[in-house]
């Protein structure tokens, strides 16, 4: 398209193939894509910074997490048990002779940090780990004396950390905290010192 000059302005002919009825709808959106796009930034910037994490429960439960291990190690003091490692003991001295996948389907643990975790336990002389008489690919493990031994002087350790655990608590409140904890954790932990067996419940 060709271009003259009039009186010091550039004038463009009307008509040409790049003239139509859109192109001030075309401006139109442009200005409005220009403004919208700060308003869409501010509100993305709101929802992250004004996140409110102190609100959110999985946030609080990892914090509640924390704080239960360290209690659990400020109280189990020279036993030298982690609370896997203590569950795992005291599952074996309630159900001896599981296979490490039913430790994992009893306490919720992961695979291989069972198998860690046993391996430790094994090193120590607190479980002994066999193979089983109804699968040679699975191994069963028993509790040793020394492992019962150390178990009975852990508990009143663990007894003391569950109580500092719930201390922040009312006391009104706590069996209904606890029932929740059941709820959320999934995996149909009744209350008390017996559960089904075998796998968990859906």
């Amino acid at each position: 398209m060709l271009a003259f000059r009039r009186r010091g302005y550039m004038v463009r002919p009307s008509g040409g193939p790049n003239d139509g009825p859109n192109d001030g709808e075309a401006m139109q959106t442009r200005r409005k894509s220009k403004t919208s796009e700060p308003r869409s930034t501010d509100r993305a910037n709101g929802a992250a910074t004004n996140y409110p994490l102190h609100d959110a429960p999985g946030h609080l439960l990892r914090r509640c997490q924390q704080r239960a291990v360290e209690i659990f190690m400020q109280e189990i003091g020279a036993a030298r048990l982690t609370p896997r490692q203590f569950a795992i003991l005291a599952t074996l001295a309630r159900r001896p002779g599981l296979t490490q996948t039913e430790v994992v389907d009893e306490t919720g643990i992961d695979r291989s940090t069972v198998g860690d975790m046993v391996n430790r336990l094994v090193r120590r002389g607190l479980v002994r780990r066999r193979k089983s008489g109804r699968d040679q690919r699975a191994n069963t493990l028993q509790i040793l004396p020394a492992g019962l031994r150390l178990l009975r002087e852990a508990v009143p350790a663990v007894d003391r950390a569950q109580d500092r655990i719930m201390k922040p608590l009312p006391a009104a409140a706590r069996e209904a905290f606890v029932s929740a904890l059941r709820l959320m954790a999934g995996d149909g932990i009744l209350p008390g010192p017996h559960r089904p067996t075998g796998r968990r419940q859906s």
